[in-house]
Order: structure tokens, then C-alpha cells, then sequence
């Protein structure tokens, strides 16, 4: 049996705001048929509607502490990376023990999660982040990245709209006619693409900025305008197609560009990323400071350090006339469907991880390899080493 002998935890979320989380009762009662002990602590789905009783019938035990739940798992399965634990006093990590795995969003490179992944690997703590998932066609029904980037694609333009002082599509009144709003969405992978077929059913003018000829013509597909960029695509295409870091001096012309178009814009959805590494900073301080008063920046890369200079984390501020959405959850505004495609993906992760009760972090595999963060006491995720710099 797949998971025989093993003990799978799913604690309920900490971070503020976030309703979401990791198995649904579906994929536990699928994780005890293949022989697992599954431990959810109480409430952990009532966020995405999911009632202790549904658990229990799927199969699960419930505890009541946290800390006991992190002691007696041999895997662990969360959302969001391990956060401070107000109610205990300690941080998840420390209630973690060595020779344990973690699987979540641990997006190793972003600076804000620097001490936490160090931490994990003094603990002995082997670790994975889902957002390493290759886009392999083996790996699709694994790629949380994706799926939590179709709601945070959907659901950041929605923010964008909210947040507005203005109108998006073109309104007709007595007094006179009110012009649609103009939105910019920079990097039209998942996110992006949602974020433009969004902002057009709101009626907005859309425009859409990708280093990738493949990303630019599937924006155009949904009725962007393109904005040229002039990157070739020998230096801003990677392996997978997806965005490499760029060198300085590409990297300069491209935030001069994007200044120049930011000036006319209403919205700026901020979606570039570049794989296991940090975020590009795209828009600077000097950008926003150019902007029209009252415009709006949803920067959902902020996960892995966001694309804008001074946006910040988990937090909804004004500066210079501009507001700069960075809400680090935003799939979690949106937890039943979101939660729904990510306990699949994370079942389908696991099924892969284990074999007949035996964890196999084999690096000649991929998806493993592109996701290990920290194993055995040790660093090996190259894009946290790369964010970290020298020792």
C-alpha cells in the first residue's frame, strides 16, 4: 500500500486570513485507503467549509493541539509556509523534528522566508516547496503553482477593481461619457493570463507586457495589446519556457520601458516570475512616483519577493498617490475552490513522494529535484542559496 506505516499531519493554517486548506476529506479517505494514519487538528477546514464530522467519516483522527499534531507526523502537509504560532508562543518550525517532511509553499527565495528555511535545515527537516513543481506533462496534476495562480489571477483583478477609484469599462451617463479604465498586467503566465481575460470581461482596455514571445501571443490571444519589450528571446527564455533572469543591462531597459507605459495606466497586475528564484523588481519607487494618482498595483509575486520595489507583504498601503496591493494569500480569499485544487495537487504530489510507506527523495526524479529545499541538515534549493548570497 502506498502510504502504509506512515502518519500524515494537516494542522489548520496560521496566517491571518488564510481560510484555506491542505486535504479535503476526498483525498484523505484516499490517503487511509492506501494505508495511511491521518491526523487533522480540529477546525483546520472549517475555513473552506469542510466540517470536522467529514473528516472523521473520511477516516481522519482530530486532535486539538497543534504541537501534538507536528510530534507525532512522519509527513507533514500545509498550504503556507511555517509561520509564528501565537497561541503556543513558538514557531511551527520548532514544534517540528528531525528526519520529518514538509510539503507546502515554502517559496525559499523570497527574504522573508530566509530564517525559516535555515531553520529547517538545522532541525533536520527535509523539506519541499510546491512551488518548484516542473511543468512536466508528468507533473500536471501536481502543480499547485497553477492552480493557486488561476485564483490569484482572477481574484487579484477583482482586488484591482475593488481598490479603484474609478470605473474599468466605459460607462454611459446623462453628463457625459466615462472612458474604461487602462490595465497593464506584467507577465502573462497563469496569473497574468487570468488576471487579462478578468480585466476584460470588467471591461477594461488591457495591455500585457511578457519577455516571452509564447506568453505575449497567448495575452494577445485573450485581447491584450502588446507591450514590446525588446528582449531577444534568446536571453529571456529558459528551460520549460519559462522566464530566466535577466542581466542587468536587459533588466534596466525593460524597467525603462515598463515606466514609460506605468504613466498611463489605472492598474498594474504584477505577475513575473522566474522559477525558484526571487522576483524580478520591475516597477521601482521612481516608477510609482510617475504614476497617476489614484491607480492601483496588485503585486502578486510578492510571494517570492514581488516585482514592485517598495511593495509590502501582506499589507494593502498608499504611496505617492498609488495603491499597492501585496496580499500574500489571495487565493485564500477564495479557499472552497482553491482548497478543492490544491488538496489534489497535493495528493497527487505524495503519491509520487512515497512508495510502499517509504519517503524516496530521489533527485534523479525531477519533480523531487526541483522542489527539495532542505534534506538531511543541509540548504540544497540553488535559488534560496543564490537570494542568500555568501555565507
Amino acid at each position: 500500500m502506498k502510504f502504509k506505516g506512515l502518519t500524515i499531519g494537516i494542522p489548520k493554517e496560521i496566517m491571518k486570513g488564510e481560510r484555506r486548506v491542505a486535504a479535503i476529506p476526498d483525498t484523505v479517505r484516499k490517503m487511509v485507503a492506501e494505508g495511511a494514519t491521518v491526523i487533522v487538528e480540529e477546525g483546520a477546514g472549517v475555513g473552506s467549509y469542510f466540517s470536522d464530522e467529514d473528516y472523521k467519516a473520511a477516516g481522519a483522527s482530530l486532535v486539538n493541539d497543534a504541537e501534538a499534531l507536528f510530534g507525532e507526523a512522519d509527513i507533514i502537509i500545509k498550504v503556507k509556509e511555517p509561520l509564528f504560532n501565537e497561541d503556543k508562543g513558538k514557531h511551527e518550525v520548532e514544534m517540528m523534528k528531525e528526519g520529518q517532511c514538509l510539503v507546502s509553499f515554502l517559496h525559499p527565495a523570497a527574504p522573508s522566508n530566509h530564517r525559516m528555511i535555515k531553520d529547517l535545515a538545522r532541525l533536520g527537516v527535509n523539506s519541499l516547496t510546491l512551488d518548484g513543481i516542473p511543468r512536466i506533462s508528468r507533473a500536471q496534476s501536481m502543480d499547485a503553482l497553477t492552480s493557486m495562480s488561476t485564483v490569484a489571477g482572477y481574484k487579484g483583478m477583482i482586488m484591482a477593481a475593488n481598490t479603484l477609484p474609478k470605473f474599468l469599462p466605459m460607462i454611459g451617463t446623462a453628463v457625459g461619457m466615462i472612458r474604461p479604465g487602462q490595465v497593464l498586467v506584467v507577465g502573462t503566465g497563469i496569473a497574468g493570463l487570468q488576471a487579462v481575460a478578468t480585466a476584460k470581461r470588467l471591461g477594461a482596455v488591457v495591455h500585457a507586457a511578457d519577455i516571452r514571445p509564447d506568453a505575449c501571443e497567448q495575452g494577445k490571444s485573450l485581447g491584450a495589446k502588446l507591450v514590446d519589450l525588446g528582449i531577444p528571446a534568446e536571453i529571456a527564455v529558459g528551460k520549460g519556457g519559462y522566464a530566466r533572469k535577466l542581466p542587468d543591462e536587459w533588466l534596466l531597459k525593460e524597467r525603462e520601458i515598463l515606466r514609460d507605459v506605468a504613466q498611463n495606466m489605472d492598474v498594474l497586475f504584477l505577475s513575473a516570475l522566474i522559477p525558484g528564484k526571487r522576483a524580478p523588481i520591475l516597477i521601482t519607487e521612481d516608477t510609482v512616483k510617475s504614476m497617476q494618482p489614484g491607480s492601483t498595483i496588485v503585486d502578486v509575486a510578492i510571494d517570492q519577493g514581488g516585482n514592485c520595489e517598495i511593495t509590502e507583504p501582506g499589507r494593502i498601503v498608499e504611496k505617492h498617490g498609488v495603491n499597492i496591493i501585496g496580499i500574500l494569500n489571495i487565493p485564500g480569499t477564495i479557499p472552497t475552490s482553491s482548497t478543492w485544487m490544491f488538496a489534489n495537487n497535493i495528493y497527487h504530489y505524495l503519491t509520487n513522494l512515497v512508495e510502499d510507506g517509504i519517503i524516496k527523495l530521489d533527485t534523479t526524479d525531477e519533480i523531487i529535484a526541483s522542489s527539495l529545499v532542505t534534506r538531511n541538515g543541509e540548504l540544497v534549493h540553488q535559488g534560496a542559496l543564490e537570494a542568500m548570497g555568501p555565507a
